[in-house]
């Protein structure tokens, strides 16, 4: 009875008013088709056994004296600290750095230049755009050993007939600028992607904001620092993450012009791991070496990310 009576008093509502309804939350409304699952686990599984499962056994691998084959030991941080000692590791390391400057400035710098012209109100654009994107639809292996024969024969020839001294011998066997025609088919190669991520955010612009600039009396280049630049931040951080990852993996480049020749000073971080670790016997070394690089990399990639990021919400 006493119950019915509490029932009753909570069911009440006032006159002309209906009786309230239960709240009830969109997550408890969904009904997840199991489809979804059948879908994404089988993914998931399958992307973990091929990334997460070598990837573990690597970093165990990192810690002990294998070659790749047969029987090993254990033996902790020695390869680690021994990556701190080796001076060779270490001009990888300083080449590879100095180079994916070089080579993160000029394509963005390059491809900011192009895009914004790609963008404007010009003739056969769609046929500048296609001519922009066919190098990096070129194997980079086949199209460097094209570039190492134009830098060995027409190149040098073209120096001495300029009357040019460091371009009449071969940039490729220069111990000083052997890394030019490296940075070179970088460049040239990978424009062409960072067109396309540029062009995507400059559609994003409202055409609207432009005219409003051109009437308060904007001039070109006040348009692009005050009012294009800021408005594509999000892209220009994208391609800065990219373009900064891709040329510090640089390695095709160097096995097509160089070789990491002369004398080892153009040798990348990913070329000594590849060329140590698989056919100069140091697998657990460079193993540790790869596992290091990865650490570098994630860290370059949140500080770039971090800091762009927050220059955006600004």
């Amino acid at each position: 009875m006493l119950a019915n009576d509490i029932d009753t008093h909570h069911s009440r509502t006032p006159a002309g008013k209906p009786p309230r309804k239960r709240r009830v939350s969109a997550f408890s409304r969904r009904k997840v088709d199991h489809a979804y699952y059948w879908m994404a686990v089988p993914a998931a599984v399958i992307f973990a056994v091929f990334l997460y499962v070598p990837f573990v056994r690597g970093i165990m691998y990192s810690f002990t004296n294998s070659q790749g084959y047969g029987s090993c030991n254990w033996i902790g941080f020695q390869n680690y600290f021994a990556l701190f000692r080796d001076e060779r590791v270490g001009h990888a390391y300083l080449f590879t750095f100095l180079i994916a400057i070089a080579i993160t400035v000029l394509i963005n710098v390059i491809a900011l230049f192009l895009s914004v012209a790609l963008n404007g109100k010009i003739a056969c654009k769609n046929g500048f755009r296609a001519i922009y994107f066919i190098p990096y639809t070129l194997a980079v292996l086949v199209i460097g050993y094209v570039f190492k024969y134009i830098f060995m024969q027409p190149l040098p020839e073209l120096g001495k007939a300029l009357g040019i001294g460091w371009l009449s011998e071969s940039l490729l066997t220069s111990e000083r600028y052997a890394w030019i025609p490296i940075v070179f088919l970088a460049v040239w190669q990978g424009v062409a992607y960072s067109v396309l991520i540029y062009l995507a955010g400059l559609q994003t612009v409202d055409s609207e904001v432009y005219e409003a600039a051109a009437i308060d009396g904007v001039n070109a280049w006040q348009k692009f620092w005050k009012i294009t630049f800021p408005l594509i931040g999000p892209f220009f951080t994208i391609n800065l993450v990219l373009t900064m990852k891709n040329a510090l993996g640089t390695f095709d480049q160097v096995v097509a012009l160089t070789d990491g020749g002369p004398n080892s000073k153009t040798e990348t971080v990913t070329y000594l791991i590849w060329k140590g670790g698989l056919t100069g016997g140091e697998y657990a070394y460079q193993t540790a070496n790869a596992v290091l690089f990865f650490i570098v990399l994630a860290i370059i990639a949140f500080i770039q990310l971090k800091f762009f990021g927050s220059k955006e919400k600004v």
